[in-house]
């Protein structure tokens, strides 16, 4: 029992201390989830989403609820959750590309700091768009709004929700500084984790009044639990490059020569991507699915409804653009986390060198390497990003059950769970004690 890996993490005082405050955050985060803005109808809500659900036309909130843990539907105070944040991020690392200018001003003293706080300030205009449209799509719903000024509730609606996304993105980074793992991440994971109460739930009462077959339900569990298996597999998955370095004067001193190696991952990027690639797309299909809903009923702008249905979440032409960004992301996030350029300056500068490869072509070999790794890897995320629509489709079940066995879902949960274990499996090795895993190590697999 000494050894007992869980006994340690509560012993040490460092790590109990981490948890708990990351704990009382999910507490607090999952308390906000559940407060109705000002100026709505919790019982109309329910009637609502509840008709919605029987007639199978929740495809717009159940994705919206995905990330937020049932916010939206709720219309509390969080619930846009992180991803203005996340998708303002997007914009400005784009522009960090596409513009020199910025990029310099990343790099200078004091620069990433400024690019933090812009990134802040654009989150703010990103929540007002989306708060307005929110504030569009509640018109819509019948007997939702109990304020019979609509001007001053879309300005108090707007001014809740946009502070509630704010606040919800402070409490993301207490997490990152005081608690364990990375705190946006952490709050997507509690919110897709928080959902899976509910659709045990739903899929059982469906298996007993037989809408589902349950031998379906066993053949998508088992390729839920192959699923895992092979995301773990993927995300653990490295390719090393071995570098050697000469012999080299420092000062007074000689060092010997020594080998070492790059590590890439076979997903450089993990689930950066993904998370990327949904939020990048829920901005605009908040908007247009808002202003689509309220164009049924006022009778114009029926384009803005036509383009709604086309970027239903379980449409293809959805699916087939979801694919598309997770491909460019990867290449986008690798690029700018993992630039072969700068690698390869570093090892020249150390006196290093790649066996068989001449020095002034180590670049471009790094670049092809991960071009190789990043292409399969990135195919490999789209596919089970579209494993939902798949599921739902063949196998009939519904949006809120197959989004959290399979999918975009899958991959955070999986990924952020490997990224807290390795917190956490750092600082018991820190702290001398046994691991999570044999040998208190969560090694990567060699490829």
């Amino acid at each position: 029992m000494a050894n007992n890996p869980i006994v340690n993490i509560f012993k040490i005082k460092e790590l109990r201390n981490k948890l708990f405050f990351t704990f009382v955050i999910f507490v607090i985060f999952r308390l906000g989830c559940v407060l109705t803005i000002p100026g709505i109808d919790a019982g109309a809500l329910i009637t609502y989403f509840d008709d919605l659900v029987k007639h199978n036309k929740n495809a717009f909130a159940s994705y919206m609820d995905f990330f937020a843990g049932g916010a939206f539907s709720n219309f509390s105070v969080f619930m846009l959750g992180v991803m203005p944040y996340v998708s303002t991020q997007i914009i400005l690392q784009l522009a960090l590309i596409i513009f020199p200018s910025l990029k310099r001003i990343a790099q200078e003293d004091g620069g990433q700091r400024k690019i933090a706080a812009w990134t802040r300030i654009g989150t703010v205009f990103v929540c007002l768009i989306q708060s307005l449209a929110v504030t569009v799509y509640a018109d819509s719903i019948p007997g939702a709004i109990i304020i019979e000024n609509h001007l001053a509730f879309r300005l108090l609606a707007m001014l809740t929700v946009t502070t509630g996304a704010m606040i919800t993105v402070w409490l993301g980074d207490l997490i990152t500084a005081h608690g364990i793992g990375n705190g946006i991440s952490m709050l997507i994971f509690a919110g897709i984790v928080a959902r899976l109460p509910n659709a045990i739930i739903e899929l059982g009462d469906k298996v007993s009044k037989g809408e589902i077959n349950a031998v379906f339900v066993i053949v998508v569990l088992l390729m839920f639990v192959g699923i895992i298996a092979l995301v773990v597999f993927e995300q653990r998955g490295e390719r090393r490059i071995p570098v050697h370095y000469a012999k080299r004067v420092v000062g007074k001193r000689m060092y010997g020569s020594q080998n070492s190696y790059i590590p890439f991952k076979i997903n450089p990027s993990g689930v950066i991507p993904v998370i990327f690639a949904s939020s990048f797309l829920t901005f605009p299909l908040q908007i247009v699915s808002s202003l689509g809903n309220s164009a049924e009923v006022t009778a114009s702008a029926r384009w803005i409804a036509r383009l709604s249905a086309i970027l239903t979440p379980t449409g293809w032409c959805y699916n087939i653009l979801l694919v598309l960004l997770i491909i460019f992301f990867a290449y986008f996030y690798t690029q700018v986390t993992m630039n072969p350029t700068e690698i390869a300056k570093r090892i020249r500068e150390n006196g290093g060198s790649i066996p068989g490869i001449r020095t002034d072509k180590t670049e471009s070999y790094m670049q092809k390497v991960l071009n190789r790794l990043i292409l399969p890897g990135s195919l490999y995320l789209a596919l089970i990003a579209v494993l939902p629509t798949i599921i739902q489709n063949i196998f009939r079940f519904p949006q809120s059950i197959s989004m959290l066995m399979g999918g975009t879902s899958l991959l955070i949960l999986v990924g952020v769970d490997l990224d807290m274990m390795s917190q956490i499996e750092a600082v018991l090795k820190m702290h001398h004690a046994d691991g999570l895993v044999k040998k208190g190590n969560l090694r990567s697999h060699r490829l």
